[in-house]
């Protein structure tokens, strides 16, 4: 069983890397500082877990790229890095209900009604373009007034008052309809924000699941085990017991207002938003708290958490149509949502163009599926526009969804304003028969030199 709570990984991942987590005890301005830093280090592909301990104006302490890189997802399953997609589309449909404990570290400081100042907070100002401070690691948990099925989900969250913050549900998925019945019914839709979680919570909050279960039970499926909660103290709702900061209140029915803009995950400012307002009843937090935050704009940390969730859903499709599904891999050069790569032992011309529908009909989401063999690494772009270079010819392998027929992303600068985008499938396997060999080296002498260079630490 692995520890649920945020503190313990961070142990497991200093035991793994000391290098791996830095502390920061020099004073940083929240304003443009850190997410500068972490976009600095971003270009050095660079992605150490950094916990800033004298962040200006606060006695919190923030903690950032925490789901960045693949490897540390991968630690936080326990699974190898190359395995982390196929172990999350196995382990998010092995559903283990929650459990209510009766403590939690949470509830070691309170704060209500009059006292709430969100202020308090180390909330961080990311990018000149963002409308103010934002929440950005804030996972967002409710119920369906209908049926009671938990939601969680990431959306961002503007700073507005001592007690008020912007929220656009603009993803148009469960957090959304659940707000939509709510207010329908006339009533205001209860919701927690919670910060500082294990990434196991955070990879399971974007499971794709019918909209009347709930998510805890995904989460189990990836930990193994139930996923301990606790009740909140002014909200009816059930939160991870071991999150650092829980934020109570609700989504205000019949009440709009101007959110944003904000530095979106494909690197262009947003200025879409469904303007709702969140009204904060109640904070709660551990003693000397871990503030997460998640940098915005083209980061790994924003980008690989979605595209290791749009692997494993797209594989466990292709598992059910396709046989000899070897990788699936959506990069972060395509923001994690945009692009899908899948390798496959062909043995029938025409299952790249199956598979390329069959992604499609995952997620309205993607523009652009290619299809290679299983000889290709989709972990590795180069091979992937060498296959294409090689092994295509457009007239024959490119596949075109007009506009007018597919669905794309809200937050897609390129798409229209109903959010329409056009969709490509390449299929860039070779013919079964009657293509040129690939250059190969032999095996036998491929492990000799791998052990030479070992022993001279190459």
């Amino acid at each position: 069983m692995l520890e649920q709570d945020l503190r313990s990984f961070i142990e497991r991942v200093k035991q793994q890397n000391p290098l791996e987590v830095v502390h920061v005890k020099e004073e940083i301005d929240p304003m443009y500082e850190i997410s500068t830093l972490i976009m600095e280090l971003e270009k050095a592909r660079r992605y150490p877990l950094t916990i800033f301990e004298n962040v200006k104006g606060h006695e919190i302490s923030v903690v950032t790229n925490v789901l960045a890189p693949r490897e540390r997802l991968a630690l936080a399953m326990g699974v190898h890095p190359n395995d982390l997609a196929a172990e999350f589309s196995k382990r998010i449909n092995q559903r283990i209900e929650p459990v209510e404990v009766d403590e939690a570290p949470f509830r070691e400081n309170a704060f209500v009604g009059s006292e709430v100042d969100l202020y308090k907070l180390p909330i961080l100002t990311h990018f000149p373009i963002d409308a103010g401070p934002y929440i950005t690691a804030g996972l967002v948990i409710a119920k369906d007034p209908l049926t009671g099925a938990d939601t969680a989900g990431y959306h961002r969250m503007q700073l507005k008052g001592k007690d008020k913050l912007g929220i656009s549900l603009h993803s148009r998925q469960r957090l959304w309809e659940y707000f939509r019945r709510s207010e329908e019914l006339g009533k205001s839709l209860e919701a927690t924000i919670v910060l500082g979680i294990h990434p196991n919570i955070s990879m399971g909050s974007m499971a794709l699941i019918p909209y009347d279960l709930g998510k805890f039970a995904a989460m189990g499926g990836l930990f193994g085990a139930p996923l301990e909660v606790a009740r909140c103290k002014t909200v009816d709702l059930m939160v991870p017991a071991y999150a650092e900061v829980v934020i109570e209140g609700e989504i205000v029915a019949g009440e709009r207002e101007s959110e944003g803009p904000f530095a979106e995950f494909t690197n262009y400012a947003c200025y879409r938003s469904t303007e709702n307002v969140f009204k904060v009843k109640g904070i709660q937090y551990r003693t000397k708290p871990l503030f997460q935050d998640i940098t915005p704009g083209m980061s790994s940390e924003h980008i690989t958490i979605v595209g290791v969730q749009r692997e494993g859903d797209v594989l466990n499709a292709l598992n059910r149509t396709l046989p000899n599904v070897k990788s699936v891999h959506a990069p972060i050069s395509a923001c994690g949502l945009f692009h899908c790569y899948i390798s496959m032992k062909k043995i029938a011309e025409g299952q790249a163009q199956q598979a390329i529908f069959t992604a499609f009909s995952v997620d309205h989401n993607l523009k652009m599926v290619v299809v290679v063999d299983e000889d290709v690494d989709v972990f590795d772009e180069r091979q992937v526009l060498w296959a294409m270079a090689t092994r295509l010819q457009a007239d024959r392998g490119v596949t075109i969804i007009p506009q007018h027929m597919g669905m794309g992303c809200t937050l897609d600068p390129s798409s229209d304003n109903l959010s329409r985008t056009a969709k490509m499938g390449i299929d860039a396997t070779k013919p079964l028969e009657g293509f040129a060999p690939t250059v190969e080296m032999s095996a036998e002498v491929q492990q000799k030199i791998r052990r030479f260079m070992g022993a001279f630490g190459l």
